[in-house]
């Protein structure tokens, strides 16, 4: 072996191959749930995402996108593809990494290795960079069409860059390569962020190539001046030049008269001018230094303006035009992610501070006809200091938030934290619970995909554990394999390279626990968020390759055979990692986050309106519209952006099949900052009485002084002056337009009335527009809820929505009070048994993992809702069907029994299937008794433990009244024994 360079290169892209392979061979083969529909989506078609956007990763999916050639349901295997190809190629640039650092640490001259520190330098880029391609977190996102790959490979890249900047002697040459690092730091926005974290690293490599005598002073100066770059580029040029653009805009449209867009060109030239200016008289002036970094600075410049793709699409008003931002005004909203508010990170306060003080603070703008007006203004709040701390953590006002701040601290109802509380949130739950466990899923092992899962060490094993935990693919034992080889190339690396330790651990600090910090993540999250840390799994496996020089090293000193066998001995790493992750990242012939939505679209009657909740709920309908184009009549409203008005907006025109929505209140009714929240405020003449819904809607179209109250700040704000509004049927229209069924025909109503929940207090804008539509729609369109969004809804709709499958129509009949919901058997029947798809839900060998267990536990209650109808019909042959298909295509073999599995078995009661039911029955209590203790064995009084404690009180019941005592007699024997443990410890529960 000669030419080192030649083989260290076709060793790294032989390690790109092997992980490009293995990436294609578990790519998920459509859409999966939360983001990955909605980027897709937004590929496809050049749509404008969530903010802050992604347009690099837009324009590059739309490319992949190609390559389906025209075949729709190819699209997301395609711009899946970029995440494998972005995610491989950070692995190669980690192998080239490792090897570069490694040089120093076994003193291999470049050019002058010898054979062994051939070996040992290769197998240490392999075992690291293979390792971290097979860890958990970075796995995940490397095979779904989401923007952590490609963002992985920004951030290994200009690592690797850096790297490559030390060992050119030229000073130009140098220079090229930080220009080039600076260019896609600003292409690597286009992405995600998180690229920025590294400059930090970069900066003590820099510090440590230009001064040959460095200091402690030095390299902190150095970091510092890092993280004022980090923060130039985050803080000043990402969203602050569209800030300093709106400004120019606001004068030289509203001042001067000019036309749009003209403040913010000026502002473009003044910058270029700047730019120039600059670059020129450094150059005259020889300042070498600077007039690299003014150059570096274009150069993210260039890589940013990326981000006039969005403008651009956007005023092009796609289906999927998020925040609208088309002009100068509405994009540097959507850059500055102002829907979503802000979190303190210095000073703030507590979770139960006083209400605090506010003052109005800077406008909001709206574009209208020949100028900027103001719509609303932003609201400063202060807090008592009393109530504040330096580095707040426990700062939510969520009520399910606070619950968790004191179950976690042990504070009371009204106490008020302290410091310490305050440093022991952070240290248990955000860098305990958020960091370090995610940490360890990576290098130690997963208990499984449960939320709020937990580690396994080297001593975990499989006794006294639930068959469910034990057989769940992401039960995942490393033996803390990995863990132990980072920790000897961590210390390795400390003692024969502390100036590149020093680089390597700040990489690992910023991507990780700095990145907590700076989150300040709330106590709950709707999943897990590991993801976002892959960045320090990154670092930590150089680490790992680095185990591989220190063991290779001390076994070389016996002779050359034990070191490549201390090589042999450290590839345990990532075959291990490959060998536990494969089955729960291994993503082939899983189809239901697409089927799901499918199924909700075939719900709908045709030119339905169709409201939904969060994101799982929305981004696979998106994209099943978008790419698949399936049922794009069907209008999605997502509930939370119907508080906006740009959202609102959307509507009133025609997207797709789906006709405008007809509304009685015009824009300056819902523009933000006018009725955004109505306060019921129940008049003693309205006193246990309803007002007409049109009435109402247009009292609040002419701002009628009768509904409004004034606050003590002075500001006038409508209301809703009773706790119930009715709505006169046209029962002339429903009888012309059929819209009830013959079967429903005997519950039709003449009045709906919609009644304020206990405890519900308030519409907000989304509730006001869907009351306008349901007033104004007059039954022209179906409209229809899913059960997220019905149950967001403050006011009772349940006496009016059928079932129709897995979507409830709203229509103008009246459940009996002995009814549990009114169901359209046979439309629901035809869609659930002819219409509906369960794609891969039969093969026990499919990845279903916590997001499709939980759809599949809604279609279950589908299909006994159905046969519970069914038979309340007295038809039980049909009954027996619907359970029987329920049960063939989401059998227990591969979606283990849930709660929705329960009714199941009263359902076969119900049909005189006894023997079926009972042994049903009891094998579902055995799984839910053992998984109940093995949560009180953890400690866990979660909700997963409720629900398994629920499900048995259920079961208990269910024996009981159809008479089977011996089987109710051991169900009350299981929840004896539940709470007799529960007893040991209620505090807890």
């Amino acid at each position: 072996m000669t030419d080192f360079k030649k083989f260290n290169n076709l060793t790294g892209w032989a390690v790109f191959i092997a992980s490009l392979i293995v990436y294609i061979l578990t790519l998920e083969e459509t859409a999966s749930f939360w983001d990955s529909g909605e980027f897709i989506a937004i590929a496809y078609k050049l749509e404008v995402s969530h903010p802050p956007g992604a347009p690099l990763y837009m324009l590059i999916g739309r490319m992949f996108s190609f390559f389906a050639f025209g075949d729709v349901t190819q699209v997301a295997y395609w711009i899946n593809m970029v995440s494998a190809v972005s995610s491989a190629f950070a692995v190669l640039f980690l192998y080239w990494t490792i090897v570069m650092l490694g040089r120093k640490l076994i003193n291999a001259e470049l050019g002058n290795e010898t054979n062994v520190q051939k070996i040992l330098l290769a197998g240490a880029g392999v075992v690291g960079a293979m390792s971290f391609a097979f860890t958990d977190s970075f796995w995940f996102s490397a095979v779904e069409g989401e923007v952590y790959g490609m963002s992985s490979f920004f951030t290994a890249f200009v690592f690797w860059a850096m790297l490559k900047w030390e060992i050119v002697d030229d000073e130009s040459g140098r220079n090229k390569w930080i220009v080039l690092i600076f260019y896609m730091l600003g292409l690597s926005t286009g992405a995600h962020l998180l690229g920025l974290v590294t400059l930090p690293a970069l900066g003590l490599i820099y510090y440590f190539k230009k001064y040959e005598n460095p200091t402690w002073k030095g390299a902190f100066a150095a970091m510092g001046i890092s993280l004022f770059l980090v923060m130039l580029i985050n803080s000043f040029i990402i969203p602050g030049l569209p800030t300093l653009a709106g400004k120019f805009e606001i004068t030289f449209v509203n001042t001067f008269g000019l036309p749009f867009g003209s403040g913010a060109l000026f502002m473009i030239a003044l910058l270029i001018a700047a730019i120039v200016f600059g670059l020129k008289w450094t150059r005259r002036k020889e300042y070498v230094t600077l007039n690299t970094l003014i150059l570096g600075i274009t150069f993210v410049l260039i890589g940013y303006s990326c981000y006039a793709v969005i403008l651009i699409r956007s005023k092009d008003n796609p289906a999927i035009d998020q925040n609208n931002p088309e002009n100068v005004m509405t994009f540097i909203s959507y850059l500055k992610r102002e829907q979503y508010g802000s979190r303190p990170l210095l000073y703030g306060q507590y979770y139960n501070a006083p209400q605090p003080q506010t003052k109005q603070g800077a406008p909001i703008y709206y574009k209208d006809n020949d100028e900027y007006k103001i719509s609303d203004y932003k609201v400063e709040t202060t807090y008592d200091d009393a109530w504040s701390t330096f580095l707040p953590r426990m700062y939510s006002s969520s009520p399910a938030h606070i619950q968790k701040y004191m179950a976690i601290t042990g504070l009371r109802e009204g106490e008020k934290p302290t410091f310490l509380d305050n440093l022991a949130f952070m240290f248990s739950h955000q860098i305990g619970h958020m960091y370090v466990r995610y940490f360890m899923f990576n290098f130690s092992g997963r208990e499984s995909d449960i939320q709020d899962a937990d580690y396994l060490t080297a001593f975990d094993g499989n006794k006294d554990v639930p068959d469910f935990i034990k057989n769940n693919k992401s039960r995942n034992q490393y033996y803390m394999i990995p863990l132990i080889l980072g920790l000897i190339g961590f210390f390795f690396q400390f003692n024969r390279d502390p100036k590149r330790f020093s680089a390597t651990l700040m990489f690992f600090i910023l991507t990780g626990l700095a990145l907590v910090i700076y989150l300040n993540s709330p106590p709950i999250e709707p999943r897990e968020r590991d993801y976002i840390y892959t960045g320090s799994y990154y670092a930590f496996a150089i680490w790992i390759g680095f185990a591989v020089l220190a063991i290779g090293s001390a076994a070389m000193k016996r002779g050359k055979a034990l070191a490549y066998g201390a090589l042999a001995l450290c590839l345990v790493s990532p075959i291990i990692l490959a060998a536990e992750n494969w089955d729960d990242h291994d993503r082939t012939g899983r189809f239901f986050s697409v089927d799901s939505a499918r199924n909700f679209l075939a719900s709908c009657a045709p030119n339905a309106i169709l409201f939904t909740g969060g994101d799982n709920d929305t981004f696979p309908l998106w994209y099943v519209q978008e790419v698949e184009g399936f049922r794009t009549d069907v209008r999605v409203i997502v509930l939370s952006y119907y508080n906006t008005d740009w959202y609102v907006d959307q509507t009133k025109v025609k997207m797709n099949d789906s006709e405008a929505f007809p509304y009685s209140l015009d824009i300056e009714s819902y523009r933000q900052g006018t009725n955004d929240y109505l306060y019921v405020d129940e008049r003693p003449q309205y006193k246990g009485k309803a007002i007409d819904l049109k009435d109402y809607i247009s009292l609040v179209q002419r701002k009628s002084p009768v509904i409004q109250r004034q606050l003590g700040s002075g500001t006038v704000i409508n209301t809703v002056p009773a706790r119930s509004l009715f709505l006169n049927v046209d029962s002339t229209q429903v009888e012309k337009l059929g819209v009830i069924p013959n079967s429903l025909k005997k519950y039709q109503t003449d009045r709906m009335t919609f009644t304020f929940k206990q405890g519900e207090n308030f519409l907000e804008k989304a509730h006001l527009m869907m009351l306008d539509l349901i007033a104004t729609n007059n039954w022209e369109r179906p409209i229809y809820f899913n059960y997220t969004s019905v149950s967001s809804v403050p006011f009772d709709l349940d006496d009016y929505l059928v079932q129709e499958g897995m979507a409830y129509r709203l229509l103008p009949v009246q459940k009996p009070g002995s009814m549990r919901e009114i169901v359209n058997t046979d439309l629901m029947y035809d869609n659930v048994m002819n219409k509906f798809q369960f794609r891969g839900l039969d093969d026990p060998s499919t990845n279903l993992n916590g997001d499709y267990r939980g759809f599949a536990q809604n279609h279950r209650s589908m299909f006994t809702t159905l046969a519970d109808a069914l038979i309340t019909e007295g038809d039980t042959t049909r009954a027996k069907t619907v359970l029987d298909y329920g049960m063939e295509v989401m059998p227990k073999e591969s979606l283990p029994y849930d709660i929705a599995s329960v009714s199941f078995v009263q359902a076969y009661l119900n049909i005189g299937e006894e023997e079926k039911a009972l042994a049903m029955g009891m094998e579902i209590a055995e799984m839910f008794n053992e998984m109940a203790t093995y949560h009180q064995k953890k400690m866990r009084y979660d909700y997963e433990f409720r629900k398994y404690l629920n499900g048995l009180q259920y079961l208990q019941s269910i024996f009981s009244q159809y008479g089977y005592p011996e089987q109710a007699a051991r169900l009350r024997e299981m929840l004896d024994g539940q709470n007799t443990m529960l007893s040991m410890d209620r505090s807890n529960f």
